[in-house]
């Protein structure tokens, strides 16, 4: 058949590939043809898996995988039925389901993925089989308005902290107070922090720095097998003397492209987002560590009058980030 067909492709109706859980995924299979050609049968398979699997130097394991979706059809031919045969010219086979309510998104982590794809197979009389197969994306929107009323408020943490010069030279504290806007965004917003940094010790503080991490927990047997954390952005700010203090006001963080918190639906792969608000000492001390958690989600938080709560330039994705590069780059400590 390789001469005789020159093509086969799985089209979808969306031409952006994005659905959401509950929504019809239709298309239709085109098979273009050179000759006449015999047929026993075109399958279609639709599949949603979950997906852990760590890598070592030996070999590669699956330590664990869950199905979202496994759904088979027939588009042409009957079981124990003789071949049909198709005529030269394009083909047309259409498909529709609906996919399930609550299907995790899409999601591709070093150790572990959400995916979805269809696979189309063209069988002759011969056992010649045909393959090709179209990858989809589903996003499972979280609407911020639909959380807890809170998250829509100010986030503060406070922390009173020793810092020691040395055992016999004395000490003093750090006064540390730090406050986001809201305590869940969506990419494309701005995070603002204030924060007053108060240094009565005797010990400069070398630098303070916000970073906005990611955590991606890997789960298998119920059990976290592997986690990472990672920095996303960060802003940093100058040394703070004895005695000093020094001021946050309205400082803008980005939130890039990333996908919701959690990945509601799946039990293999969980997400978290923190904000933290690092004091790093001018000694041997280790650095202080504030940690807010904030939510990720997929639409934003909406005024009285039912219109976005966007600051000027925000610009909302309209689609999940499938490639995100900096998962190769900085790990958090």
């Amino acid at each position: 058949m390789s001469r005789k067909l020159e093509k086969f492709v799985v089209l979808f109706d969306n031409t952006n590939l994005l659905y959401f859980p509950g929504q019809f995924l239709s298309g239709r299979v085109l098979v273009e043809l050179k000759d006449d050609t015999q047929a026993l049968g075109l399958h279609f398979h639709v599949i949603g898996e979950g997906v852990v699997r760590l890598k070592s130097k030996r070999r590669e394991r699956i330590y664990d995988k869950e199905n979202y979706i496994d759904f088979r059809m027939r588009l042409l031919g009957e079981p124990g039925q003789p071949p049909v045969m198709l005529s030269p010219g394009i083909h047309s086979f259409p498909f529709k389901l609906g996919l399930p309510p609550g299907l995790p998104s899409t999601f591709l982590g070093k150790s572990g993925w959400v995916q979805y794809y269809c696979k189309a197979a063209l069988r002759e009389p011969n056992s010649l089989t045909h393959k090709n197969q179209q990858v989809f994306i589903v996003m499972n929107p979280i609407d911020l308005n639909m959380e807890p009323s809170i998250l829509s408020e100010p986030f503060r943490c406070d922390i009173d902290h020793k810092l020691s010069k040395a055992m016999c030279l004395g000490s003093g504290l750090v006064e540390c107070q730090v406050c986001l806007d809201k305590g869940a965004y969506v990419p494309g917003e701005t995070i603002e922090i204030t924060a007053t940094v108060t240094n009565n010790s005797k010990v400069t503080i070398k630098s303070t720095r916000a970073t906005l991490t990611e955590t991606i927990q890997y789960f298998a047997k119920s059990k976290i097998i592997q986690s990472e954390t990672r920095e996303l952005a960060s802003l940093k700010r100058d040394k703070i003397r004895p005695n000093e203090m020094d001021q946050w006001l309205n400082e803008q963080l980005y939130v890039p492209p990333l996908p919701p918190t959690n990945l509601r639906g799946c039990h293999l792969i969980n997400i978290q987002y923190d904000i933290y608000f690092i004091i790093s000492p001018n000694n041997m001390e280790k650095d202080v560590k504030l940690q807010l958690p904030i939510m990720m989600g997929t639409y934003p938080f909406r005024t009285e009058n039912g219109s976005f709560d966007g600051k000027l330039g925000t610009h909302y994705p309209s689609t999940l980030p499938i490639l995100r590069p900096w998962l190769e780059e900085k790990t958090f400590k």
